[in-house]
């Protein structure tokens, strides 16, 4: 790396007008980036990390008023004309944005806007434009890229945008790419792709690269240095070893402290941060973390601490905290800043002794939908193969995760279990009642004992009701008395850890977390044996969903709930399941005690979902071995024969001769025990455990 940085910000503050009074986002950012070099910027939602992107791109609207400095190889940035910087805008610097769905124009096909990316700054004509787009998109890893090329943005999966936006962002060979949150929302698998391909595009580039992301993991197998921001300003920076491993500053060490760990043994809780970030308009006095530091003294309140190097620590590590000789002094981790919850029961303490009840069955669930074409006269065309013979039991007081790519069909098998109707083939059972034989009245009692919490709070809670009837809609249902009714909502409220009073608050007044809350006090009203929760953490921040997880198994432990956990975070199942079930294109292919699965994987696809998930620890992400799954999700349209996942198998393009290959092409395999224990099952004709994580 060179000795110039390539990158140069400071005192850089971006303040927004409003109604309660300016909103100071960025206050006196500072760092740099030497050519070549990863800087991971992260923090919770609204700590400025966006704003400070958007404002170095001068991209902000009009009535950001920005102040500070901005070089990009030693020239000023800041107050230039819109023309000038346009020219550096993805020749020197190039962004890459978080959804790229919106990013990429809708009406023009994604070759044409590669090429005008080109054009703008080289030139080389159309055809060599067009030429160059096609690429670009195979140095991405698009498959068929001249055919790709003359597809829309909508015709592309989440994965193959976000490299076709990559591909866009490294047209013209940037010194600079920034970005912002590149992997949100994107499969494990998918993500492990696109990380692949941001590394690729840095060995071939040398571009510098500024990684805005919440994922910890990211951050510990890409970046060089860390950069951690709260409140709109630099609280720790160094090398990703010093941050991760030598963090000074409490807001860090809860951050690390909230991430579930997949590498190590589930049933130690989470240590979340308590409460919630301050509003940017009313920042408090001192330190703006204060109100959530456990170790805050009365100078912290009075005074806001300054960046400072950290003396014991490795060049460049410097930390914003009174307190932080203290921490180094004593060897503080997050465990004993934050405090360390009682380790939660295994499997085996919470079941009860002997069988445990089974109160969900699902056997050889089907679900399929037509597809059909024509305006007028509707044609059916094809089907879609949804849920393909899905089995599974779940027993009381029991955790059992549903993991698997979007589209696997994880959603469409709860929604038939929540329906309660007869369904296509197979059979549920819950609590022992077969839903193909229910009729509508034992239907209606019959769903009192389960319930969901669905993946966005902010859309499942209805935004003109108040608290207190959106909790009490099912109590009012179901024959509660008023009185009854409002002793219950104000139970709900402080068994999930919120205030009485807040009952007449609208969804719109809470935080995130708080209105996932709100959803789980709902799901809870009628006392229900079993909860679904339907990707219950995925929206929320590392700090908020800890506090979630923890409340959830505590609500286990105290109310004796099954849990049916669908989720595609590995990291979060492998906390909070007790088994898990891995399902790919609507299949089962891999069950088995959660510790037994991530330890001892059979499947080749439950293989390469695990080597996809980051690990928050830089010596351990560097030294593991990826296992990239070749292009995206078959069609449910039109399934693979025999095997499903043998068109993506590693193990069938690498190490199988043409008579065992046959098999895998023509036999599908039953889900069965083969290489691990008797409850320990996979779908694979020539299974064999695979490295844990």
């Amino acid at each position: 790396m060179s000795a110039r940085p390539l990158l140069e910000v400071e005192d850089l503050a971006v303040t927004f007008p409003g109604t309660d009074g300016p909103a100071r986002a960025v206050r006196s950012l500072s760092f740099a980036i030497a050519p070549g070099e990863v800087l991971g910027l992260v923090g919770e939602s609204g700590s400025g990390k966006t704003v400070s992107s958007l404002a170095i791109m001068d991209l902000l609207p009009r009535q950001a008023r920005v102040s500070g400095s901005v070089r990009l190889e030693g020239q000023e940035l800041m107050g230039r004309p819109d023309r000038e910087l346009s020219l550096l805008r993805g020749r020197r610097i190039a962004m890459i944005f978080q959804d790229p769905l919106s990013a990429f124009t809708p009406v023009y096909t994604v070759g044409e806007q590669i090429a005008e990316a080109i054009l703008i700054h080289q030139p080389i004509g159309r055809v060599k434009a067009r030429a160059r787009a096609v690429e670009l998109l195979d140095s991405v890893g698009i498959p068929n890229p001249q055919r790709r090329a003359a597809s829309f943005p909508h015709e592309f999966s989440g994965g193959m945008r976000q490299r076709a936006m990559i591909a866009m962002a490294i047209a013209n060979d940037p010194a600079l790419i920034i970005a912002d949150e590149p992997t949100t929302a994107l499969d494990v698998t998918i993500q492990a792709q696109v990380l692949d391909v941001l590394r690729t595009v840095r060995a071939r580039t040398g571009a510098a690269v500024l990684l805005i992301t919440h994922d910890l993991g990211v951050v510990a197998g890409l970046a060089d240095r860390v950069a951690v921001m709260y409140a709109g300003k630099l609280v720790e920076a160094g090398s990703v070893d010093d941050v991760f491993h030598r963090a000074r500053m409490p807001y860090t060490l809860g951050l690390l402290g909230s991430v579930p760990r997949p590498d190590r043994l589930a049933r130690q809780p989470l240590t979340p941060i308590e409460g919630n970030p301050p509003a940017l308009s009313r920042l408090p006095p001192g330190c703006p973390f204060s109100p959530r530091c456990p170790l805050r003294i009365e100078l912290c309140r009075e005074a806001e601490p300054a960046l400072l190097a950290v003396p014991e620590a490795g060049s460049g590590h410097l930390a914003a905290c009174h307190r932080s000789a203290e921490i180094a002094r004593d060897g503080l981790g997050s465990a004993e800043v934050f405090g360390v919850p009682a380790p939660r029961a295994g499997a085996a303490d919470r079941l009860a002794a002997g069988e445990p009840r089974v109160v969900l069955a699902v056997h050889d669930l089907v679900k399929e939908f037509p597809v059909t074409r024509g305006a007028l006269l509707r044609r059916r065309v094809g089907t879609l193969q949804a849920v393909a013979g899905v089995s599974f039991e779940l027993h009381e007081r029991e955790t059992l995760g549903l993991v698997g790519e979007s589209g696997c069909g994880k959603t469409t098998t709860i929604m038939e279990i929540l329906n309660m109707e007869r369904p296509q083939a197979g059979t549920v059972q819950v609590l022992g009642h077969d839903t193909a034989r229910m009729s509508a009245r034992e239907r209606w009692r019959v769903r009192r004992d389960i319930q969901v919490v669905f993946q966005d709070p902010l859309a499942a809670l209805d935004p003109r009701l108040p608290v207190a009837d959106i909790i009490g809609e099912p109590l009012e249902t179901h024959g509660v008395a008023a009185a009854e009714r409002a002793a219950r909502i104000a139970e709900l409220l402080r068994l999930v850890g919120l205030e009485p009073e807040h009952a007449q608050r609208y969804p719109q007044a809470f935080s995130g977390g708080q209105r996932q809350r709100i959803g789980i006090a709902r799901a809870l009203a009628l006392q229900p044996q079993i909860v679904v929760l339907d990707e219950p953490v995925s929206a929320l921040d590392v700090s908020i969903r800890a506090g979630i997880i923890n409340l959830l198994e505590r609500l286990q432990e105290e109310l004796g709930l099954a849990y049916l956990f669908v989720a595609h975070d590995l990291a979060v199942v492998r906390h909070t399941a007790d088994r898990v079930a891995v399902m790919y294109l609507g299949a089962i292919v891999e069950i088995g005690a959660v510790d037994e699965v991530f330890e001892k994987p059979l499947h080749p696809y439950t293989q390469a979902l695990l080597s996809a998930i980051p690990l928050p620890d830089p010596r351990k992400e560097r030294a593991r071995r990826r296992i990239i799954l070749q292009g995206d999700l078959p069609s449910p349209l039109a399934p693979p024969s025999g095997c499903r996942f043998h068109a993506r198998c590693p193990r069938f393009a690498q190490e199988l001769d043409d008579a065992q290959r046959r098999l895998c092409i023509e036999q599908p395999p039953a889900l069965a025990a083969r290489a691990g224990g008797a409850q320990h099952l996979d779908a694979c004709h020539y299974s064999r455990p695979g490295p844990a994580i």
